[in-house]
């Protein structure tokens, strides 16, 4: 019986086979000789790169490098730099589970790996539910990766901000980095699926390359109301957050998008398909201004030698597939009492940073209609229960998206005017560090980087750098230890992780810390009437996490603890204080042993 070696198959089988091995296993057979070792490079270490990550920083250039000489990489190198980072970043992320000590300095060693490290952040965000420290890997993954977002989007505005060349799609696109997460929409995401509906658009009209101006721009509007592409379904729900962003209008089924985000998509694929489109500066209503090339009408008709202006027209993608005539919205312009002389402002493009900055107000504006309708519907006045963080865009982070836009690109640009006349930083400064401080502490090196700067020359400065000095400093503070041996806490009876509604509020929350008596500064306790309490200020009193993510200091006596089966308010922001939550004791399991110790 004649038997046959690996050796004795075609290189083309042996590779084919390889394709399955991990790359130990490539490595190894590598060794082994001279013709193994071409078989394996370059050809399967592309391949391990090409399926084993998704995600590459943009300074590789990867399209680039998949397109191009398969020989002009070193893709094992390549390879083998990616699994590094995958180390680092799990390392690092191993050391925030572990310790509430350092962990800004362990979130700055995975931002520095850069986007390379959202591979493995992804795969911890994919714990599965019965893992040990399943809430904590969740939350932390999700923060880091968060912060790894906004350094993207923070680095396209700040681009803008220089007055550099940046799309309409990228500019916007920034908005979305901010409340992604671990979906799909980010920049290359957002720009992939334009690519499709442009490809979409070319199959469904085959001779749009020989379309007019205007047919080719009534035939993309067309195409986008037929598809469901732009717009909304529903008019009540104008002013919902989703509308607002570029990625989620791409990729969720419904693709909503308010007019500024239906006019940014058929901008961004009327330069796909060579037509000039851009969004117009008109007050109230976003509208697309369209532009025959050089030379031509908008029928496609040669001009006069001495018609050197292109013709204009005007959609409206959000309501119509029509074209919009400028009488009619010179009418409107004039019913909105503004001066025939200014009536080419409004008519005219606008920059993709007043388009940036008319979303951010218009994000501002739905975050806050959301908290006054919230408060309505709970009617409990300034003490109201706003379950808002299990919604997708979280308003938290939309919110910041916003301040952060208006206040690096509101700004002056150097030499070219006021970008809004009116700006004043300090509005946007105040809400700016609360948040850090208490949503995003991770983004230190960002408010260092990016804010600081601009109030060199205001007296807001000093206060800034030592907020920043502050945080850094307070992580790397060991934490006080609260034990419950002495004399001064066998009275607390509560404990971290157990789950409770406020008697007199009705909220839910869970209980992260205590003090074995009131530990507030006098003035507080006068302004909440502490000593109007029953039991006064010698009770116990507990930190807590509500469902609306805010923290708050809740005296004993207000407490009833509960015990849910699981509580899905809770479950997305417990990861912050807690390992998981035990079904059986109904409550978490504490991730801050290192502060509280026998809890």
């Amino acid at each position: 019986m004649t038997t046959t070696s690996i050796s004795d198959l075609p290189g083309e089988i042996i590779q084919q086979i390889l394709l399955y091995c991990p790359p130990v296993t490539l490595a190894a057979f590598q060794r082994l000789s001279h013709r193994y070792n071409a078989l394996v490079e370059p050809f399967l270490w592309r391949y391990q790169c090409q399926t084993q990550y998704r995600y590459w920083d943009p300074e590789h250039h990867i399209k680039e490098k998949f397109r191009g000489d398969i020989n002009a990489v070193h893709w094992r190198d390549l390879f083998s730099e990616r699994q590094r980072i995958d180390r680092i970043t799990s390392s690092a992320l191993e050391g925030i589970l572990a310790s509430q000590l350092g962990r800004i300095d362990k979130f700055q060693r995975i931002v520095e790996c850069g986007y390379d490290a959202k591979d493995c952040l992804l795969q911890h965000m994919a714990v599965g539910d019965d893992g040990e420290d399943v809430l904590a890997r969740r939350y932390y993954s999700d923060a880091v990766l968060g912060c790894l977002h906004r350094i993207r989007a923070i680095k396209e505005w700040s681009r803008l901000q220089d007055q550099k060349d940046i799309s309409l799609e990228r500019a916007l696109g920034a908005y979305d980095m901010f409340v992604l997460h671990d979906r799909e929409g980010d920049f290359d995401e957002i720009s992939a699926r334009l690519d499709t509906i442009a490809d979409d658009i070319r199959a469904e009209y085959t001779d749009i390359n020989h379309q007019s101006s205007r047919q080719k721009a009534i035939s993309i509007a067309i195409y986008l109301r037929a598809n469901n592409l732009t717009g909304i379904k529903d008019l009540h729900q104008y002013q919902d957050l989703q509308n607002h962003f570029l990625g989620i209008a791409l990729h969720e089924e419904d693709h909503p998008s308010s007019p500024l985000i239906s006019t940014a998509i058929y901008c961004s694929l009327a330069k796909r398909l060579d037509l000039e489109a851009h969004a117009c500066g008109f007050p109230l209503h976003v509208y697309t201004i369209v532009r025959s090339p050089q030379g031509f009408d908008l029928d496609g008709n040669r001009l006069t030698p001495d018609s050197d202006e292109p013709q204009s027209m005007y959609m409206d993608p959000f309501r119509s597939d029509r074209e919009i005539l400028v009488t009619d919205l010179q009418a409107q312009l004039r019913s909105l009492g503004m001066a025939k002389e200014i009536h080419s402002d409004a008519l005219a493009p606008a920059s993709a940073s007043e388009i940036v900055l008319r979303c951010g107000r218009n994000i501002l504006n739905s975050v806050q209609e959301a908290h006054r309708n919230a408060v309505a519907r709970n009617g409990h006045g300034s003490n109201s229960h706003v379950t808002l963080v299990s919604s997708f865009p979280d308003m938290e982070s939309a919110f910041y998206s916003a301040l952060w836009a208006s206040l690096l690109l509101g700004l002056p640009p150097d030499g070219d005017g006021p970008v809004v006349s009116t700006f004043e930083p300090r509005n946007f400064l105040q809400p700016i560090v609360q948040h850090f401080e208490t949503h995003f502490p991770g983004d230190v090196s960002l408010i260092d980087d990016y804010i600081v700067p601009l109030f060199r020359d205001f007296g807001e400065y000093a206060q800034l750098r030592e907020t920043v000095r502050v945080i850094r400093a307070g992580d790397s503070i060991p934490k006080l230890v609260h034990e419950r041996t002495g004399e001064t806490s066998d009275h607390v009876k509560y404990l971290v992780g157990q789950v409770f509604k406020h008697k007199r509020y009705n909220y839910m929350a869970v209980i992260i810390g205590w003090d074995a008596e009131c530990a507030a500064p006098e003035h507080w306790m006068s302004q909440m009437r502490v000593h109007e309490l029953p039991q006064g200020r010698h009770q116990s009193f507990y930190h807590v996490l509500v469902e609306d993510n805010s923290v708050r200091y809740v005296a004993e006596e207000n407490i009833e603890i509960v015990t849910p089966e699981i509580p899905h308010n809770l479950m997305p922001l417990a990861g912050k204080h807690f390992k998981r939550w035990d079904g059986q004791a109904r409550r978490f399991v504490s991730n801050v042993k290192d502060e509280y110790p026998d809890d």
